[in-house]
């Protein structure tokens, strides 16, 4: 890829992380650019890996390209400059590193935007240098303590070798599972020491949170606060939950808006489901991807080709005979060539 080409992918990471949360990470960037996905941030936050670069799809060298290209959007953009340190989830808690060459600032800038209030600013500068959580993993097969050679349902990674709760001096813990927010938050609260329990998702290719190990006095003094406001939650939730459908509607709207813009020919009812079925929330589909929200041309036009694929060719029906997933896709690319191409003429 020739440098003006990764400037402008650089470019296009850096604006739908602006646009979404009012700053920009080289994460973002990295993220974006598909050279590294999230279940390896998460493996390198976890302490895991000794760089991040060992999980990218690109040297070191290109990695500090996009960082320098990162910089000079930004400062183009007039954005702010914040150093942020990253924190292992480890009980060192020592600096995460980025590359093993390399001088490691130019990867930790956070870049803000001018329109950030201070009190936003100070909060996010806050939230992204407080050391992350503790992280306790439920392994998926058998393993041993490098301490003591015993086993567990957990493990805890130190000096890059797994520990039992018991050599972690976590073995007081109690294990709340997923599933209540407000006692979740409130128990890590009250507990002095506490650690977040994630599992390998092999399907997924994700950590996924399981829950939380806690104090048991702390998992106590939470329930107890709990119940006591349980009323006044449940009508902050009905709230919560038709304020959510109204950001849906306004999202889905401007999704069909923007289907109709780039798809003059694609009918009007068309439009309406396409933006419906891929905006709809918690579904994990394109349309609720960090670009889609931000009506980036090329993932509204992943979700217009979604549909094309399973509602005007036979793709489906390749798949159900056994023909493997992207020989079905090469044999139905010019037909959904075509239906692009029908779909852009106006009328």
């Amino acid at each position: 890829m020739s440098k003006p080409n990764l400037a402008r992918r650089v470019a296009e990471a850096a604006e739908i992380a602006l646009t979404t949360r009012k700053y920009v990470t080289f994460i973002d960037v990295v993220t974006g650019l598909r050279w590294l996905h999230s279940r390896h941030v998460d493996t390198w936050r976890q302490g895991r890996a000794a760089t991040l670069a060992e999980l990218a799809a690109v040297d070191e060298d290109r990695l500090l390209t996009a960082a320098g290209l990162l910089r000079d959007w930004a400062r183009s953009k007039g954005l702010r400059p914040v150093d942020t340190p990253y924190v292992a989830g480890t009980r060192d808690r020592r600096e995460l590193r980025f590359t093993a060459r390399h001088e490691q600032e130019p990867f930790r800038v956070h870049w803000l935007s001018p329109d950030l209030s201070e009190a936003r600013v100070r909060r996010l500068t806050e939230a992204q240098s407080k050391a992350p959580d503790l992280v306790a993993v439920a392994p998926l097969e058998a393993w041993t303590c490098a301490s003591c050679g015993d086993t567990g349902p957990y493990l805890i990674m130190e000096d890059d070798r797994p520990h039992c709760l018991t050599c972690a001096d976590l073995d007081h813990l109690m294990f709340l599972p997923s599933g209540n927010a407000a006692l979740s938050r409130r128990a890590k609260q009250e507990s002095g020491l506490s650690a977040v329990v994630v599992r390998y998702n092999r399907r997924r290719k994700v950590y996924q949170r399981m829950g939380l190990l806690v104090e048991e006095a702390a998992l106590a003094a939470a329930e107890e606060r709990c119940l006591a406001d349980e009323e006044v939650r449940l009508r902050r939730r009905e709230r919560d939950r038709v304020r959510r459908a109204e950001q849906d509607v306004e999202y889905q709207t401007a999704m069909a808006a923007a289907i109709a813009r780039l798809f003059p020919g694609c009918p009007d009812e068309r439009t309406r489901e396409i933006a419906e079925h891929a905006g709809q929330r918690g579904s994990g589909r394109v349309g609720r991807s960090a670009a889609a929200r931000a009506l980036d041309e090329n993932a509204i036009t992943l979700a217009v080709i979604a549909s094309i694929r399973h509602l005007d060719t036979d793709y489906d029906n390749l798949l159900m005979s056994g023909v493997p997933r992207m020989e079905a896709r090469e044999r139905i690319r010019a037909g959904i060539e075509r239906k692009l191409e029908e779909f852009r003429r106006p009328g």
